[in-house]
């Protein structure tokens, strides 16, 4: 069967859509609160469920599954009655979880001008719809 000849547009959009889909998993909401709730050691469903305001059990299941597949949880059932399971950051998800911090790090040093730059911003286009 003939190879198909792929162009340097098409590499390029092959090479960046895995990096897309990573961003887009690690960056959802549920995910970063996930991450940041079990930066601090094991963590049981329950407690992710109640520390996490807002999660629905199903949303909740859903990502960690995703996060475990991505290889950023690691998922401990013990064999108890009844069953206890763990969720733990793998060594990948820990070092996502420095670049959370740098970034919340971050955000806080700059809320201030970017909260004077929203507000100039509102202020120069309702002068200029006025």
């Amino acid at each position: 069967m003939p190879q198909a000849k792929i162009d340097a547009g098409d590499e390029i959009a092959v090479e960046a859509c895995p990096v897309r889909e990573v961003l887009d998993r690690v960056a959802g909401k549920w995910s970063i609160l996930i991450i940041v709730a079990a930066a601090r050691g094991p963590v049981r469903f329950t407690e992710l469920e109640r520390s996490i305001e807002g999660i629905s059990r199903r949303m909740l299941t859903l990502t960690l599954r995703h996060l475990e597949r991505d290889g950023l949880l690691k998922r401990t059932v013990y064999a108890t009655v009844p069953p206890r399971v763990d969720y733990e950051l793998t060594d990948i998800a820990r070092e996502l979880h420095q670049s959370l911090l740098s970034l919340t790090d971050w955000a806080e040093r700059h809320r201030a001008a970017i909260s004077a730059a929203r507000v100039a911003y509102d202020a120069e286009r309702l002068a200029a719809a006025g």
